[in-house]
């Protein structure tokens, strides 16, 4: 291309005013997405006296279409997602809110049912092929540029021009505005309290060799600091941000960078810049549940504001009012789920900003669903973690109840008693966080591995089948009686802890989605005394592997880390080996013998 052709853009330079008034009465204007939103056109057109009526905006994630943060607009607008500019613009209602799936819209575009006339972009200056690259948001910006009759684009030095399928040819363009300033910045806010422990769960799911899908919110972002320690990651997400820079550059990030938009700060799009490591693509190829489920490992993160006790999932409706949208969450958790070895997360914060739970006995009016509960497997609060794939809805309402906000469980162990979900004598006590930290993975003698975990209330069916293992000799050494079953009431009473006064582990193998229980302690406190009574269980296929020893040392550190003094237990004259497991701790034991058994006090060292 010769120099005169490589210039020829510059003849149809413009003023903002003048660029924008090529919109007439009547027109569906696209207006460019996120950090590539193009301020100086959105301002013009707002400030063109009087406004060309009948015009309508249409656009997905912008930042500051309510002219500056005044919260206010001369036209309407057809609104693909509800960021925070826009929730400002709905009291003037003036905001028509579309739920649809993200990767649905370039296909709308295409087909002229989702009718634009005009579209306002940002793009960096044509390079010499006479293209110009979209850069930081091609998402569903380069399909409105292609479907418009007519393209307005602010043409800036400092966006980056980004690899793969992110240009379109500069002779699209009608009108250019030169623009010098900054590529608008974001940086997601600081993730504490609530948002930093689901981070810190979510991301301990995460395992290496995982292709991440990123997304908005601020805990999908928060996650990514916490796998400096993974190795061998890849990204394929609608979004990236200023942490996947750091994952790049310190190796953790060592695959290909897929992606159709990026937020951050000056350091992530220099790093983007003319980078083959990165690849660009529209919204509707990134997000192909297909394409997707093509991916490894993936792992998808939604971000959302309700779930109720059944695990139907809310991303659009926030304290009463519309906020979010469908975005792109579905079609990840969808092809995350097809993936070999995918994970499909839903996190959430178990109250609202205005202080309701987030976890409801149903969704309410206006609280639409996003994700179906038959499609849910990962949930994640501040309190743990839960899975729902293929629990009935009994186990679903306990397990969504367990990582609720505590001041909120018993008011919805009512709700899901009256609706059906459980029975009248379901059981509850956990009162705080599920304890994670205490989880930790151990070695046997005969180098099988395991899990040691506290237990969850949800724990009650998997106790259950433990017992059924069970010889009847083992069964009578645990329960000192002869029992042919395990009623639902006392599994629960068996796994269903404080965590505090007392408390279960349970040693468990196989993947977290299906675990089994192959040992327990649980011990309960005397406060009179400041003793607690435990007790010990190991299945019989693991016995004589040091498990129960294990499993011992474990439940003493943790009582005597919270003030108890020592252990009472009983144990048959017939089974010396529980015997000789509380003679090895290296603690004062004092045994008696009434009848058949021995009555022992262990007192901690």
């Amino acid at each position: 291309m010769s120099a005169r052709e490589v210039g020829e853009w510059r003849r149809r330079l413009a003023s903002a005013s003048d660029a924008v008034s090529l919109v007439k009465a009547g027109d569906h204007v696209f207006v460019g997405s996120a950090c590539a939103t193009p301020r100086r056109l959105v301002e013009a057109l707002e400030a063109r006296e009087p406004p060309p009526a009948g015009v309508v905006l249409v656009h997905f994630l912008t930042d500051r279409v309510d002219v500056g943060g005044d919260a206010w607009t001369a036209y309407r607008h057809r609104a693909l997602y509800v960021g925070s500019d826009v929730r400002a613009l709905l009291p003037s209602g003036r905001i028509d809110y579309l739920p649809a799936s993200l990767p649905d819209v370039p296909p709308l575009l295409r087909s002229g049912r989702l009718r634009l006339d005009v579209a306002l972009i940002q793009v960096a200056p044509p390079d010499e092929g006479g293209t110009c690259s979209l850069g930081v948001s091609v998402d569903v910006t380069k399909a409105a540029a292609l479907a418009a009759r007519t393209v307005i684009a602010e043409v800036n030095p400092a966006m980056p021009r980004t690899r793969g399928d992110s240009r379109i040819p500069a002779d699209r363009i009608q009108r250019f505005v030169e623009v010098d300033t900054p590529v608008v910045e974001y940086v997601h806010p600081p993730a504490e309290g609530v948002a930093e422990q689901i981070a810190r769960y979510v991301a301990r799911l995460v395992d290496d060799g995982s292709t991440l899908q990123v997304g908005l919110g601020r805990v999908p972002n928060r996650m990514l600091a916490h796998l400096t320690n993974r190795r061998d990651l890849s990204i394929h997400s609608d979004l990236v941000t200023e942490p996947v820079a750091d994952l790049v550059a310190a190796g953790v990030v060592s695959g290909p960078v897929v992606t159709s938009m990026a937020m951050g700060t000056r350091k992530l799009y220099d790093l983007l810049d003319d980078n083959p490591r990165f690849s660009f693509h529209p919204v509707d190829e990134v997000c192909d549940p297909g394409v997707i489920a093509g991916k490894a490992k993936m792992v998808s993160v939604t971000q959302a504001f309700a779930i109720d006790l059944t695990g139907q999932v809310c991303t659009e409706f926030l304290d009463g009012g519309l906020y979010g949208g469908v975005a792109t969450g579905p079609a990840f958790h969808r092809g995350a789920l097809a993936s070999p070895g995918g994970l499909a997360v839903v996190c959430l914060a178990s109250r609202t900003p205005a202080g309701r739970s987030a976890v409801k006995p149903s969704l309410e009016q206006g609280e639409a669903v996003a994700i179906p509960r038959a499609d849910v497997h990962w949930v994640v609060t501040e309190y743990g973690t839960a899975y729902l794939f293929g629990r009935s809805l009994s186990e679903r309402a306990v397990s969504l109840i367990e990582i609720a906000h505590p001041d909120d469980r018993d008011g919805l162990l009512e709700e899901a008693v009256s609706l059906g979900l459980v029975g009248p004598k379901q059981l509850l006590r956990s009162r705080g966080a599920y304890p994670v930290s205490e989880e930790s993975e151990v070695r046997l003698r005969d180098e099988r591995d395991v899990r040691i975990r506290p237990t969850r209330t949800a724990d009650a069916r998997a106790m259950q089948e433990l017992f059924y293992r069970l010889s009847e000799e083992d069964i009578r050494s645990r329960f000192f009686q002869k029992l042919n079953s395990l009623t639902d009431s006392f599994a629960q009473h068996l796994c269903s802890v404080s965590y505090d006064d007392e408390m279960a582990f349970a040693a468990v193998v196989g993947p977290r989605e299906n675990e089994r229980i192959v040992a327990t302690s649980c011990y309960y406190l005397d406060p009179a005394t400041g003793l607690a009574d435990v007790a010990y269980l190991v299945d019989p296929e693991w016995q004589g592997a040091g498990l129960g020893t294990i499993l011992h040392e474990r439940t003493v550190e943790y009582a005597r880390a919270r003030g108890i003094r020592g252990f009472t237990a009983n144990v048959l004259v017939s089974n010396p080996a529980m015997l000789r497991v509380f003679q090895r701790g290296g603690h004062e034991l004092r045994t008696t013998i009434d009848g058949g058994s021995y009555e022992v006090t262990l007192i901690f060292r």
